[in-house]
């Protein structure tokens, strides 16, 4: 049996985020990140800390030299001798000796080390204390008078004392290997914390992907990450909301379509087989036209929610003559209100001599939303009882008058409210909370009292809110008991 290329397609798209390099991903980057900065670091030490390190050792090393020619110049005889003493027991020093006589001569090993200038400025009475380079090697010199004539110079090799810094900078070294190693293993320990619950919380995604929902996700990590966690949840909540709804809405759609489309099959049947006497012809005809006329209102229906959700929906807003829909309305649904015995009832306000009561909005959506709505009360007014189709103006300004308490309108009101009321059993506070979600108050009623698809008010809902307006249940009072629905539209002031 051959695979949809489409399953194909997704199961084969896991192994390959599977396979994609380690690099790529956050935890491969962060550890990567914390390795460089590292490396960077133990650079950057160990460049400024080796030049310190080994102008220390060269400092020190000085100092010494400089202090131990200050001891031989000031008791030369006693520090020759222990000099002497300290080379025989504990090996040759670190530092050569040489004297000068106050001829000029230069004794010593370190004799060939100094040059005429130095001998001269000893002579002379002069401290050396320098670095002189003699067949490409260097030399820390430190040379002192002697009280009686002549002097002594004390001479050391640079790369001695570099040597012995070098061995100084052998445990830095380790140090910042020992550092290098520490601040790689916490950057990978960082980004398996900073990336395990983005990982978890991706594998959910994936599952929701895959149809499955009640994805338990526990958020984790700092602030943003458990954040995104939240939302996962949030939306998993949401989309097992909205498909229940929706499976509900499907089910109750196809119960309904069901309903018609038997009793059309069952006349068509008995037509077809001759069971129908002539007499009942018209009764018959009768009865497959109002079922095929059930049949147009579910689709128009669902017709008008798919266009309420297009994006393309366009709207033509300009100043409209509300009383004069209303006067529409009433002429179009008044032959379906007399054949149900209801009347009618249209409630507009007097003519005023400045101009019709006008309302900023799109006239053929806003009569599809009043038919919506009328074509839901007739349906629930019992016969001998009014349907009041109302307009009226809200948020009127006034003006002081002459004395307290008197005052008269300033300009037109803001908004212009329009009410359709029935004379049916009305709605409690549970059933004016979801009035306008589809198909909600059509279950909870079914076979209490009459009922449509459950689009109606759902449709009429959506467009006004397509078009920027409130679409309210209004509390019932005790004149009017019955359902009350109040579409509220900004007032216009010109034509």
């Amino acid at each position: 049996m051959s695979v949809p290329t489409g399953t194909t397609a997704a199961q084969e798209q896991q192994p390959r985020r599977a396979r994609a390099p380690w690099l790529r991903s956050l935890a491969g980057r962060t550890t990567l990140v914390t390795a460089v900065v590292a490396v960077l670091a133990a650079l950057v030490t160990g460049s400024v800390a080796f030049p310190l390190i080994r102008s220390a050792a060269v400092t020190q090393a000085r100092e010494q030299l400089s202090r131990q020619a200050d001891a031989f110049s000031a008791a030369p005889v006693a520090s020759q001798a222990l000099d002497l003493r300290e080379r025989h027991l504990l090996g040759p020093d670190n530092y050569d000796l040489a004297s000068i006589t106050p001829s000029g001569m230069v004794n010593g090993a370190a004799g060939r080390i100094l040059g005429a200038d130095e001998v001269q400025a000893v002579r002379s009475g002069q401290k050396i204390s320098r670095t002189i380079t003699r067949g490409g090697t260097q030399y820390l010199v430190e040379a002192r008078p002697l009280a009686k004539g002549g002097g002594i110079a004390l001479i050391r090799p640079l790369a001695d004392v570099n040597a012995a810094s070098a061995r100084l900078l052998q445990p830095m070294l380790l140090a910042l290997a020992a550092g290098l190693l520490i601040a790689v293993l916490a950057g990978t320990l960082l980004a398996r914390w900073l990336s395990g619950p983005l990982v978890r919380t991706a594998a959910a995604a994936r599952r929701m992907a895959r149809g499955e929902r009640t994805v338990q996700l526990s958020p984790a990590g700092v602030t943003e990450v458990r954040a995104v966690g939240e939302a996962i949840n949030t939306l998993d909540h949401a989309l097992l909301a909205s498909e229940s709804r929706q499976r509900e809405f499907l089910l109750s759609i196809s119960h309904e379509i069901r309903t018609p489309l038997t009793a059309l099959r069952g006349y068509a049947e008995a037509l077809q087989d001759g069971l129908i006497p002539p007499e009942d012809t018209a009764r018959v005809g009768q009865t497959l036209a109002a079922e095929t006329g059930r049949l147009d209102g579910f689709v128009r229906d669902l017709l008008a929610l798919a266009r309420l959700e297009a994006d393309d929906f366009s709207l033509d807003i300009q100043p409209v003559d509300v009383a004069a829909v209303l006067e529409q309305g009433q002429r179009a649904w008044h032959p379906a209100a007399a054949q149900a015995g209801v009347d009618l009832v249209l409630d507009v306000p007097a003519a005023d001599p400045a101009g019709p009561l006008l309302a900023t909005t799109d006239a053929q959506r806003l009569r599809q939303i009043v038919d919506g709505l009328i074509g839901n009360a007739l349906r629930v007014t019992p016969a001998g009882k009014p349907l009041i189709l109302q307009a009226r103006t809200e948020g009127a300004v006034l003006s002081p008058g002459p004395a307290p308490g008197e005052g008269q309108l300033a300009g037109p009101p803001g908004v212009v409210a329009i009410l359709v009321r029935d004379s049916g059993p009305g709605l409690t506070p549970e059933d004016a909370a979801v009035a306008f979600d589809r198909g909600v108050l059509a279950r909870r009623y079914d076979g209490q009292r009459p009922t449509g698809t459950g689009l109606g008010l759902s449709i009429a809902a959506r467009l006004a809110q397509r078009m920027n307006l409130r679409l309210t249940v209004e509390p019932a009072t005790p004149e009017h008991p019955g359902a009350c629905f109040c579409i509220r539209l900004p007032r216009a002031t010109t034509a």
